[in-house]
Order: structure tokens, then C-alpha cells, then sequence
């Protein structure tokens, strides 16, 4: 049932991603010309803000994953079912914490972002910071029957509310522009569905997973080494929240919200390419965390990374490939030319991410040794430099010197220094993992040269550019297939498609 579990999850992250993407490309345009430049940045600089108050999570999310996983793996039930209580008692006080820090951010709008604002943005700025502590708020106690249901690997239901949701929030959203309504609008929109998922959760953990929640005296002890874990997991948060958070706060408050709407939009991109990679290495911590805990070899754990590191370059290498190539003409048509800066940033982020992305089961091993303390601790640093040079680069060349500060930190964080230390440190074999990715990377850079060859100098529209880009799909997915992939891939992606075209001779016979 794990196993399967684990397919089906990995599939339908694919077709949340497929949906999303196709949502977000689809949608994203019709609401960027709807609400406006200045009224989208707004939004997401509000948004930013309030993601810091995220971080007071302090990585407990991910805790009760790897100590559920741990649990049931060792047969300690009733072990779970206290830490759950325990764990609930501890959201609880840092949602109290929260929802004051968050009025203390809504009191203090004008000193934020005065300069940079007019008196409607400001007052626009004060209502969705308002709803989204509030949502904040009621998040965190209930947050932890999510982390429960990924524990148990009911990943299947998880995507279909996950998909459910895309539906339901793009449909009613488009209503709402239409009658007029926009930033503040998104937000309650968005704050009704977080609270009815955290419901449904709750729901499905009591009633399907039959779980117990027993609030009984606090074991200090197991506290303690959660701590510790939790410790360095909320390190590594704080670090993605300076990378990808930082920027819009630092245009919001130096550039405005033009900058802004162009740096979110860059991000909203990232995210996309960066959730097709999560989408393969989020559904195997409790199972490396199993492997972890049965003292499984170094060798064994470093083939997982290799093998998965593989899979997943096969999804963003065409990605990437595809957006240097025909990315800058998709943006102007798609978002116009007001967002034409949106290319140059979202490559800035690409290229270098691909490297950590392609390696992000390497995050998950550390989770599952709890040994996350050297990662977290380097990012932080890392990040503290990025910031440190985003803001005088934003003063000077905007929002692409703003990207120019975090992609330099991504380059000496997440590729060279965390290669070596998995190489050194975790025992996973590095050289033979770039001999891999090499071979792979042949094909793809010579069509690559190629079709940029022949693109020199031409001008696409909506229709030539969608030609342009089957062509090149038609040609380099067949090709990629023979000249890059193994056979365990070919196998991988190759005999469930043929098993479901066998199923469909049979059933049509």
C-alpha cells in the first residue's frame, strides 16, 4: 500500500504541478491586466511580509514528519499520539505569538513602506496584512494534521484536495475580477480555502488515519532532541525566506511596486520550476527516513540520489532549455511589455538552481540523519551576504541587480560548497553523480545551440511562437529519450504507459 502510495503520489504531484502551471499560465496574464501592475505588487509585497511569520514554525512541520515516520517504523504508537498533543500545545503559543507580531507589522505600515506608497495603497495594505495574520493565525494549530497525513503516506488524498483547490480558487477568482473586486478579494479568497483544507485535514486524520491525540505531561527530554532537529530545519527556513522573500521587501522599500509585481512574477516562475523537482524528492522522507533507521549503506543511499538526481534533470533540462530559448518572447506576449525585466530575472534564478533542484534529495538525507545542522547554518550565512548585497545592487540597477545578490549566493551555497559536503561528509558519490548528469547533458546542449542558431534574428507571434515550440518538443523528447535516458528510465516512464494502452486494447475488445 506504501509503495503504491508512493507512485501514485509522485504521479498526481505531476498533475498538480500540469494544473497549476497550466492554471497559472493561463490565468496569470487575464490577472495581471485585471488588477494592474501597481494593485499585483501591492498584493505581493503584503504577502512577502507576512511569509515571514512563516518561519515561527521553527521547523516543527517537518519534525512531525521524520518522528511519525520514525514511530511507526519502530511500532511506538502510543509515542505518536502524545507527541501529537504536545506538538499542538506548542502551535497553539506560537499562533498567540504570531497573530501580536503581526499586529504589530499592521500598526506599522506607514514607517514600512511610506515613502514608496500612496495613502489608498497604504490603506489597501493595512486590510490584506490584517486577513492574512489572521489566516496565520489559524494555521499553525491546525497545521500539524497535514504533516500527519504526509507521515502515513496518504498522499493520494493529499492531491486531490490539492487539485480540487486549483480548480475551485481560479474559477471563483475570475468571478471576482469580473465583478471588480481585486487584491483584497484574492486574499479572503485565498484565507477561505487555507481554513477549509486545515478542516478537511483534521477531518480526514480523526476519522480515516484514526488517530489519537493525547495531551499527557510533557516528556522534556524527546522535546529536547526535537528541538535540536526543528532547530536547524527553521534555520534552513529562514534562509529560503531571506532568498526569495527579502527581494520584494527590499524593491518595496527602495524601488516600489512596479519592481515589485516584476521581481513576484519572476518568482511565481521560480516556484513553478522549482516545484517540479519537489514534486519527486517531497514524497521520500518517511521512506529515506525508514532506510535511515534500518542502517541502510551509504551505497545504497547514494544510488537513491544519484538515480533520482537523474529523473529529475530529465524534467528541468527540457524545461530550462525551452524557457532560455523561447522564454523572453513567452513573457512579452503573455504579460506584456511592462514585464519584459521577468526573463532576465527568472533566468538568474533558473540556471543556478538547477544544480540544488536536481540535488534535493541530498536535503532530505540530511533530514532523515538529523544531521542539518552544517547545511542551515551555511545558508545562513549565505543568505546574510545575499542580502547584504541585494540592497545596494536594488539601489542601483533595480530589480535585476536585486536577482544578480541571490543568484551569486545560490551559486556558493547550494553548488559548490553543498557538493563538497556531501561528497566529504555524507559519503554520497559526487563525481560519479556529475559523470552522470555530463552524459546527460550532451544532447541538450547541442539542439539547444542549434535551435538558438536559428532563431537568431526572428520575430515570433502567439502562433509561430507555439509552432516553434512543438517543434522543437517533437524533436527533442524522442531524441532525449534514445541519447540521454537509461533503461530503468525508459522502464520508469516507458511500461506504465504501455500498461495503460494494454488496458485500453483489452477493455475495447
Amino acid at each position: 500500500m506504501a509503495i503504491n502510495q508512493l507512485k501514485a503520489g509522485a504521479v498526481l504531484s505531476y498533475v498538480v504541478l500540469g494544473l497549476s502551471n497550466l492554471v497559472g499560465l493561463l490565468y496569470t496574464p487575464y490577472m495581471l491586466r485585471m488588477m494592474g501592475q501597481s494593485e499585483y505588487g501591492l498584493y505581493s509585497l503584503v504577502a512577502s511580509v507576512i511569509a515571514y511569520l512563516t518561519i515561527l514554525d521553527l521547523g516543527f512541520g517537518n519534525a512531525i514528519v521524520r518522528y511519525t515516520a520514525k514511530f511507526r517504523a519502530e511500532g511506538k504508537i502510543e509515542e505518536q499520539y502524545s507527541m501529537f498533543g504536545m506538538f499542538i500545545v506548542l502551535y497553539s503559543a506560537i499562533s498567540v505569538f504570531a497573530f501580536l507580531l503581526g499586529l504589530g507589522l499592521y500598526y506599522n505600515v506607514d514607517t514600512m513602506f511610506g515613502d514608496t506608497m500612496t495613502i489608498e495603497e497604504l490603506d489597501k495594505a493595512r486590510i490584506m496584512m490584517l486577513l492574512m495574520v489572521f489566516n496565520l493565525t489559524v494555521t499553525f494549530p491546525l497545521s500539524i494534521f497535514g504533516s500527519i497525513i504526509t507521515a502515513y503516506e496518504d498522499f493520494v488524498y493529499q492531491k486531490v484536495i490539492q487539485i480540487v483547490r486549483i480548480v475551485l480558487n481560479t474559477v471563483i477568482m475570475i468571478a471576482l475580477l469580473e465583478l471588480g473586486y481585486r487584491a483584497i478579494a484574492m486574499v479572503v479568497l485565498v484565507t477561505i480555502f487555507n481554513i477549509a483544507t486545515l478542516l478537511l485535514n483534521y477531518w480526514y486524520c480523526m476519522h480515516k488515519i484514526k488517530i489519537k491525540i493525547y495531551f499527557r505531561k510533557f516528556q522534556w527530554g524527546f522535546l529536547k532532541e526535537v528541538a535540536i532537529y526543528s532547530f536547524f530545519i527553521f534555520l534552513n527556513v529562514i534562509m529560503d525566506r531571506i532568498y526569495w522573500s527579502t527581494g520584494q521587501f527590499v524593491l518595496g522599500a527602495f524601488v516600489g511596486t512596479a519592481a515589485v509585481a516584476v521581481f513576484a512574477v519572476a518568482i511565481q516562475l521560480e516556484s513553478m520550476y522549482m516545484n517540479f523537482s519537489v514534486a519527486i524528492s517531497g514524497v521520500f522522507l518517511p521512506k529515506v527516513t525508514a532506510m535511515t533507521s534500518m542502517k541502510q549503506s551509504d551505497k545504497v543511499i547514494s544510488d537513491l540520489f544519484i538515480r533520482t538526481g537523474r529523473i529529475q534533470y530529465i524534467v528541468l533540462s527540457f524545461i530550462l532549455s525551452g524557457f532560455i530559448l523561447f522564454g523572453k518572447q513567452f513573457i512579452i506576449l503573455w504579460a506584456g511589455d511592462d514585464y519584459i525585466d521577468v526573463y532576465y530575472v527568472s533566468l538568474l534564478f533558473f540556471i543556478p538552481l538547477t544544480i540544488p533542484l536536481i540535488q534535493n534529495l541530498g536535503i532530505t538525507i540530511l533530514q532523515a540523519r538529523n544531521q542539518m545542522k552544517f547545511r542551515s547554518l551555511l545558508y545562513i550565512v549565505i543568505a546574510m551576504c545575499s542580502l547584504a548585497l541585494q540592497i545596494p545592487l536594488a539601489k542601483h540597477y533595480g530589480v535585476i541587480g536585486c536577482a544578480v545578490g541571490i543568484s551569486g549566493a545560490l551559486v556558493i551555497g547550494q553548488i559548490i560548497v553543498m557538493n563538497i559536503y556531501y561528497y566529504k561528509s555524507q559519503g554520497i558519490n559526487i563525481p560519479k553523480f556529475w559523470n552522470e548528469i555530463a552524459k546527460m547533458s550532451i544532447f541538450p546542449l547541442v539542439i539547444g545551440v542549434i535551435t538558438h542558431l536559428l532563431l537568431t534574428n526572428v520575430s515570433l507571434d502567439t502562433v509561430t511562437l507555439a509552432l516553434a515550440i512543438a517543434v522543437y518538443s517533437i524533436v527533442y523528447i524522442p531524441a532525449f529519450w534514445f541519447l540521454s535516458m537509461n533503461q530503468y528510465e525508459r522502464d520508469l516512464l516507458g511500461k506504465p504507459l504501455m500498461n495503460k494502452i494494454s488496458k485500453f486494447k483489452f477493455h475495447n475488445q
